[in-house]
């Protein structure tokens, strides 16, 4: 079976998941085609990237004039269903977040798609999140071409469902795959009770090369938050948890890993609230550096005010660090306090800055069991391998659906 993915930015440092799922797939004998909007002048210094960039066909490298000879010989090779998918573009046009011209250019993308599919031989086209690279897909279907179905990490899709169609989507698709419990509630809102059969969990896996460690977390004073310098990671929270936990423990150290959008004022709040000696920022760092990072740390905090799964909770789990975060969306499903980690309502500094100082107090036996306990929980549900083959079974399944 020969399945293609479509993803819109790939590869990319903070997709990697996806990256581990082809790989994964094509251990359980699928043929994976790789299929990208963008990202074919992006620097990937990350090895496996740089191999991954050579394999994907992008949709956008032709630029406009390859746009529109799709188009046009769509048009002609199918007319009715080329204007049926026209029809559906334009009303997925209506109350969108994104102007309608825009799906225009998704339904060009997908006359692209659809020429590379039949070229390439691809039976079926699976699109990771359920935004734009979704809506090509159900394009695709529309003009003619293979089933399709796709992976819904969140937060995006479910703040705005209504905007991303999400409930059209899932109609047209063979299934849907969602990463979390808390992921397949979220789609259940907007489809009937009869579609809710197709919405089928599999979690993002991890590697094995990734957490063949067995080293226990150090007694030293550091916390690490990873990720985007962004809104919905709540780093601003963090530095005013940061400065109630600095003027109790003056050692404390936190490394916030990333950058992103928010850095400027994220640096203001460092320097008003005199955190120089306590915090620092690495800006963007590959995964390998991301790892180093986390060895170092006695756990890993998170102040996220929007999320789906955040994989740096499942990376930290598997080296063997406890987790502090805040407890929504899928992060409880891993994350158990008093077991693994803690948690802490979304929004509230001083019961962040509790739960931190809480684990900067905590001895290194209990520690250690943890830490031990979180590696534990998250490779019994997080095994690529396994997820894969869930996966692969799921497109076996809907092969000729």
């Amino acid at each position: 079976m020969k399945v293609a993915y479509l993803v819109n930015h790939y590869p990319k440092v903070s997709h990697t998941f996806i990256r581990r799922e082809i790989l994964a797939l094509e251990k359980q004998g699928l043929d994976v085609m790789r299929l990208a909007v963008r990202g074919w002048d992006d620097a990937a210094p990350d090895p496996q990237d740089q191999s991954e960039k050579a394999r994907t066909r992008y949709l956008l490298q032709g630029g406009p004039v390859e746009l529109g000879r799709a188009m046009l010989g769509e048009a002609v090779r199918a007319p009715g269903k080329f204007f049926g998918a026209l029809k559906l573009a334009l009303g997925m046009g209506r109350r969108s977040d994104r102007p309608w011209p825009l799906h225009l250019v998704y339904l060009a993308e997908a006359c692209v798609a659809l020429r590379l599919l039949r070229e390439g031989g691809a039976t079926h086209l699976h699109a990771h999140f359920g935004t734009n690279s979704a809506e090509v897909a159900m394009l695709v279907h529309a003009l003619g071409g293979p089933g399709y179905s796709f992976t819904v990490h969140g937060p995006e899709e479910f703040d705005k469902p209504e905007f991303l169609h999400l409930g059209e989507k899932i109609r047209r698709a063979r299934f849907v795959v969602a990463i979390t419990s808390f992921c397949r509630s979220q789609l259940y809102r907007w489809v009937d009770r009869h579609q809710w059969g197709k919405v089928r969990i599999v979690h993002c896996g991890l590697e094995p090369a990734f957490h063949k460690v067995d080293t226990p977390p150090p007694a030293g004073r550091r916390l690490l938050c990873v990720g985007r310098l962004s809104e919905q990671k709540g780093h601003l929270l963090l530095i005013e948890a940061a400065a109630l936990v600095a003027a109790q423990e003056p050692d404390f150290e936190l490394v916030l890993a990333g950058d992103g959008e928010l850095r400027q004022p994220i640096e203001e709040r460092i320097a008003a609230l005199k955190l120089g000696g306590h915090v620092r920022i690495t800006g963007w760092i590959g995964s390998d550096q991301v790892r180093t990072e986390m060895l170092a740390a006695r756990a890993l905090v998170l102040a996220s005010f929007a999320e789906g799964l955040p994989v740096v909770v499942m990376e930290a789990m598997a080296l063997g660090r406890p987790v502090v975060s805040t407890g929504i969306a899928g992060i409880p499903e891993l994350v158990q306090p008093g077991d693994n980690g803690w948690l802490v309502p979304a929004g509230d500094a001083q019961a962040l800055a509790d739960a931190m100082l809480a684990c900067l107090r905590c001895e290194g036996e209990e520690l250690q069991r943890m830490g031990e306990s979180a590696r534990t929980r998250v490779l019994a549900r997080h095994d690529v391998d396994v997820e894969a083959a869930r996966l692969a079974g799921l497109f076996r399944e809907h092969a000729h659906a």
